[in-house]
């Protein structure tokens, strides 16, 4: 199936892979303990299409990093692996619909149907992301100030503890973006990179 050539590659691609996988639950292991809705471990928590979303999304918002989404829907839906009522269908208690938990009238104002081959949807883990992106900008996170971006999270969810626990889970994802970066580095990969390097954290 594969000539010398191929095997070889196909090998440090593997061996690239393997490290990757062995590194992610580690990076976030010194990491001060967090608020019970906000356990994770390193970028490990976030599925990779998850993670490919929140990277582009926040490029459309200058001064909005990828890992304050990622946090957002970490601690809204577990990035939409939680199976509690609103995520995949339905409302919440509180009227919360979809990954991003947006109420109904919210996400009709900010709606972006990012996900082309499907009809625009708070569910849509794509649409949600990206609308969220949105609403956080419009809320005060373009510029990447400090203070606009703790009124546009708290924007999101009216919750001094909510600011808290976004600011400090995405400082988590940043750790371990960076602390990513020389594991990586460490395997031969030739013109191959994994798909983590994507998003430019590596400077």
């Amino acid at each position: 199936m594969f000539g010398s050539g191929g095997r070889s590659a196909a090998l440090r691609v593997t061996a690239a892979v393997l490290v990757l996988t062995a590194a992610l639950p580690l990076l976030g292991a010194a990491t001060p303990r967090l608020a019970p809705r906000a356990h994770v471990s390193g970028l490990a928590a976030i599925p990779p299409r998850y993670l490919t979303w929140y990277v582009a999304a926040a490029r459309t918002c200058p001064g909005l990093a990828w890992e304050v989404l990622a946090a957002i829907g970490t601690i809204e839906s577990d990035n939409g692996r939680s199976h509690a009522r609103g995520v995949h269908h339905g409302k919440n208690r509180k009227g919360a619909e979809g990954p991003m938990q947006f109420e109904p009238g919210t996400f009709r104002e900010y709606a972006v149907r990012a996900d082309r081959s499907a009809r625009l949807s708070p569910y849509d883990p794509q649409d949600a992301i990206f609308t969220a992106a949105r609403m956080l900008c419009a809320d005060g996170a373009r510029g990447g100030t400090r203070k606009g971006l703790r009124g546009a999270i708290f924007a999101y969810n009216h919750a001094r503890w909510y600011v808290r626990d976004v600011l400090a889970l995405a400082a988590r994802y940043t750790a371990a973006a960076r602390a990513l970066c020389p594991a990586a580095r460490r395997v031969h990969l030739g013109h191959w990179q994994p798909r983590v390097h994507r998003p430019g954290w590596c400077g």
